[in-house]
């Protein structure tokens, strides 16, 4: 095989839902306050006893069932997120657990915001090496564990959930060269530290960076691709305010292409946030198959990774 490419998607996102006035009666804010500024309405949060592998194995199974692949078919399953709270196992062994799976390799990936972008890379270049056939990528966090909810300026953004998606082996690959890399001087923009530490980030150094550095490396991940962003059927980025996500959209130069705004009802799920919101595209069927998507993540760090894939 000569790459892989998307089977299908799937995702899941929990049942309890905190609207901006909800959260006004939380902390000193407003809906308009909360939309003037990242543009989210509402975002869904996960119960106490809900866990991240057990919202990445939601997102998981429903991807596998619209696979056409059975669970012994997997051998290779890895789960990007920052949010775990155990060490050992790993989320991607409960995950294997919970899908009934029987000998895949497991690994996480912590990247933070842009962990599902790296982790579907690390399992092509699997795939292309042939260490793996089949594989599922889940990105998921439960940022409600780790927010701090007196501060307006960062617990009004965060959301829970989980999306996936089922890669194969294939002669034509679907699933693009990576571009990814890193600011080290800036790795503390974006951080949750400590055994009791809380999201926090340093929100003006990371909105300037996103919407004046990062449009050149989307761009570049097209080039590497060999699509032209006017032949893009979609942008996909790391959904974490309106305001960067437009300002990248309309910077990268792709006036075709449907933009994922799926932050306005969801929040920012970090690495979760990518696949819930190609998910939802997909299965919308918003994306003829085989149309060229930019996925592009970026965050905690700083980190910044993409590729385009195949609509499945």
């Amino acid at each position: 095989m000569t790459g892989s490419r998307i089977l299908s998607v799937g995702h899941y996102q929990p049942s309890r839902i905190l609207t901006n006035a909800d959260l006004s009666k939380m902390v000193d804010t407003s809906d308009e306050w909360i939309q003037s500024r990242v543009g989210i309405q509402t975002r869904h949060i996960a119960e106490p006893d809900e866990t991240v592998d057990e919202m990445a194995a939601h997102a998981a199974r429903k991807a596998l069932a619209q696979s056409g692949l059975s669970p012994a078919d997997i051998d290779y399953v890895s789960v990007a997120t920052c949010t775990a709270i155990d060490r050992s196992p790993n989320m991607a062994a409960r995950v294997a657990a919970r899908l009934g799976l029987s000998h895949p390799a497991v690994i996480d990936v912590n990247v933070a915001c842009t962990g599902f972008t790296y982790a579907l890379a690390a399992t092509d270049h699997a795939v292309r090496a042939g260490a793996a056939r089949n594989a599922i990528v889940v990105g998921v966090e439960k940022l409600s564990d780790f927010a701090d909810w007196t501060d307006r300026t960062t617990c009004v953004l965060v959301g829970d959930g989980a999306g996936a998606v089922v890669l194969t082996a294939a002669d034509q690959p679907g699933i693009g060269p990576v571009v990814w890399g890193s600011v080290p001087d800036m790795s503390d923009a974006v951080r949750i530290e400590g055994r009791a530490g809380t999201f926090q980030q340093a929100g003006q150094a990371v909105y300037r960076w996103a919407t004046t550095v990062l449009p050149t490396i989307a761009r570049q991940v097209c080039e590497r691709a060999g699509v032209a962003p006017a032949d893009l059927a979609a942008i996909v980025p790391h959904q974490a305010n309106l305001r960067i996500i437009r300002s990248l959209a309309e910077r990268i130069g792709a006036p075709n292409a449907i933009v994922a705004e799926d932050v306005v009802e969801s929040g920012n799920t970090s690495a979760g946030s990518i696949p819930i919101a190609l998910s939802k595209l997909v299965m919308r069927g918003d994306i003829p198959s085989g149309a060229p998507i930019l996925l592009f993540g970026f965050g905690g760090g700083l980190s910044y990774g993409g590729q385009v894939v195949r609509c499945p």
